[in-house]
């Protein structure tokens, strides 16, 4: 029997990045795919090494109705971010046909694409393309000038700023991108805002007045992730609209103009809270005054989707959407499972509206006069949805999927649970117990091909939300607040010992693995546990004194999650004692060790640390690492690596699991 490989990924399709027309009756959305490089530069008339496979993701734009759907764009590029013209006649979107992104306009009544950007002024290519609601401006973000080329002409690289480096961007600019308008009519474009600190995101008031972004009053409130909403008024200055010192992201201005929902998060609460739907309004009548805020989804789940799926490739938009000036729609997230929920402003009490326990909403849009959004459950890869009806058709993998079975399991606070995707015909099955990162994310009924191919290949694939995670309500997520690798670790075994009591597995055939969180939480139960044969660590932690001091987190991590930090010597027994490096003489699992060298979330150090202390001890240890590639290989990554990745994985497996 021919068993399916990781080059299964390569068949299948990604959607992103559902917009909706300004009727409700039509979205446009990005499909990626993944397409030989060498195959396609053949086709437009290029030299081609043919026998050196360049697998890469494309994508395009795609317009689809109730009725019928049509490829917009084509060619060789990456076409993403589509949106739609107020009248609905035009689309803008950004593309690589020519290098960095560009912004171009495509009329939809016929007619090819036209460049509004180029390189000659935009070399480093432009980024959030709006429309202001009346039509004549479109703004976005570009950086100015030529690219940083310090590293490559061997310059050294002087260091001043708190933070200067971040997972997916590798080296900070030194100066912040630049926000632009572009008047559609005549083409002129014009620098808008040139901000002290970077603006995270930016939408437009309703009446095209101005933008509402989001930025931070210095360089250290921003590595602090202390943020501030600002008013920009088409001519003038910005003015800060408010006190908050706090996560603010996915801005939505209210149609009066004077109000925005948005996702925050109150200055007195950690990492480990829940963002939640807040309305900001003016306070005063003097209009000089901090924008207040009142909570608006009075339910105790986490505003969007936390639930773990490995086909999310591009943009999933999920910032509340008015439906009218009373009500709202928003993206949550409930146990293993997210979906859209409704609230109006006299009524706070979250009704559902399109919630499946057993599905998954990646991102949405939404008007008054409908809804798209991306959808996908453990069995069913991601589609699009306009209206509730399917308008994408992507390509499930070409194996035989597995049907999750829930297991429960209980602790002090109730039950949790998990599931396992049992290989097809096995009377005895090798088991993976897999711990998710975040720690505050979720494991649950997003699509994983990771999960479904190492079934289809015999094993029992075991995952669970231990608490920590989020979905289950914030007690659950804040009790492992200050004890990492304690009930944490507790619940994750509670678990797996359930799995091997209720299912036909193989005790004597078992395997723990996991990344970023999960990474450690494999480093941490091999360091205290023999009863694993075998061990994947991906880009993991080891060492929280380090972590400290090279994550692009680190300045205030251990803070929220733990009570301390690396700086301060009060705190350096404690962050040691929860250390698996602390205890690495007490590893005996072979582990196989995954890490990408520019992962600035959970540096590479962490993992030389472990492979370096492991050899010393004389565990078999193997380290694979990837180049270019950042914290997101295993979601996002390139996807020949993401195969070379799921090869290492399974090899190790097959040979320390008898398979």
């Amino acid at each position: 029997m021919t068993l399916p490989t990781p080059q299964s990924l390569f068949g299948l399709q990604f959607p992103s990045d559902p917009q909706l027309s300004p009727d409700g009756q039509m979205a446009a959305y990005v499909l990626s795919r993944v397409e030989d490089e060498n195959q396609l530069e053949q086709a437009s008339g290029a030299p081609a090494k043919l026998d050196d496979p360049k697998p890469r993701y494309f994508s395009q734009i795609v317009l689809a109705s109730a009725e019928s759907s049509r490829t917009l764009t084509t060619g060789k590029g990456r076409d993403t971010a589509p949106r739609w013209s107020p009248e609905g006649q035009s689309l803008a979107f950004l593309s690589d046909r020519d290098g960095k992104n560009q912004l171009y306009l495509l009329p939809l009544g016929g007619g090819e694409a036209r460049a509004l950007t180029g390189k000659a002024q935009f070399p480093q290519g432009v980024s959030a393309a709006q429309w202001s609601p009346d039509g004549r401006k479109l703004a976005f973000l570009a950086p100015e000038g030529e690219a940083d080329k310090r590293d490559e002409r061997g310059e050294a690289r002087v260091i001043t700023r708190l933070k200067y480096r971040a997972n997916g961007s590798d080296f900070l600019p030194d100066v912040a991108a630049a926000l632009w308008q572009l008047d559609v009519e005549s083409g002129n474009i014009t620098r808008w805002l040139a901000p002290q600190q970077a603006i995270s995101e930016f939408a437009w008031w309703p009446d095209s007045r101005g933008v509402l972004f989001v930025s931070s009053e210095d360089e250290v409130s921003g590595a602090m992730w202390q943020q501030e909403a600002y008013d920009l008024p088409l001519e003038g200055q910005p003015r800060r609209l408010t006190d908050w010192a706090s996560l603010i992201s996915n801005l939505s201005p209210h149609p009066d103009g004077l109000r925005f929902a948005a996702h925050a998060r109150l200055h007195t609460e950690r990492n480990d809270s829940d963002s939640h739907v807040y309305v900001f309004e003016p306070a005063g009548e003097s209009g000089s005054e901090p924008y207040s805020a009142q909570r608006l989804d009075h339910h105790d789940f986490p505003a969007g989707n936390i639930v773990a799926g490995d086909l999310h490739v591009g943009a999933f938009p999920d910032k509340p959407r008015w439906l009218s000036g009373e009500r709202l729609l928003f993206l949550a997230t409930q146990g293993g499972a997210s979906g859209l929920f409704e609230v109006s402003l006299s009524d706070s009490a979250p009704q559902p509206h399109t919630f499946d326990p057993e599905r998954v909403v990646v991102g949405f849009t939404a008007n008054a006069g409908g809804a798209v959004w991306i959808s996908e459950s453990a069995t069913e890869v991601t589609q699009v949805m306009l209206n509730g009806v399917q308008v994408s058709h992507c390509p499930a993998p070409d194996f035989a999927l597995s049907i999750p079975k829930r297991i429960a399991f209980t602790n002090e606070l109730g039950e949790g649970e998990g599931w396992v995707l049992m290989p097809a015909g096995t009377q005895s099955a090798p088991a993976l117990l897999n711990i998710h990162g975040g720690p505050h994310t979720a494991y649950g009924h997003g699509f994983m091909h990771e999960f479904q191919l190492m079934a289809a290949r015999g094993y029992a694939v075991c995952y669970s939300n231990p608490r920590g995670s989020v979905g289950y309500g914030q007690a659950w997520t804040s009790d492992i607040f200050g004890r990492w690798g304690s009930i944490d670790a507790e619940d994750v075994l509670n678990f797996f010992d359930r799995c091997l009591a209720e299912l036909p597995l193989d005790s004597s055939r078992t395997a723990v693995m996991g990344g970023s969180y999960g990474g450690f939480m494999t480093n941490w139960l091999t360091s205290h546990t023999p009863r694993f044969q075998a061990a994947v660590t991906d880009r993991c932690i080891c060492n929280l004194i380090s972590f400290g001091g090279t994550s692009d987190i680190g300045m205030r991590f251990w803070d929220d999650e733990l009570g301390g930090n690396f700086h301060r010597s009060a705190d350096t027994d404690k962050l040691w004692a929860m250390s698996p490096l602390k205890y690495v003489e007490e590893v005996k699992t072979p582990t196989l060790i995954i890490h990408s060298v520019l992962d600035h979330r959970c540096p590479i150090e962490q993992a030389e640390q472990w492979f370096t202390a492991l050899r010393l001890q004389g565990v078999e240890t193997r380290f694979v690492r990837f180049p270019e590639e950042n914290h997101e290989l295993s979601r996002s990554g390139r996807p020949d690596r993401r195969a070379v990745r799921l090869e290492e994985y399974l090899a190790w497996l097959d040979r320390h699991l008898g398979m």
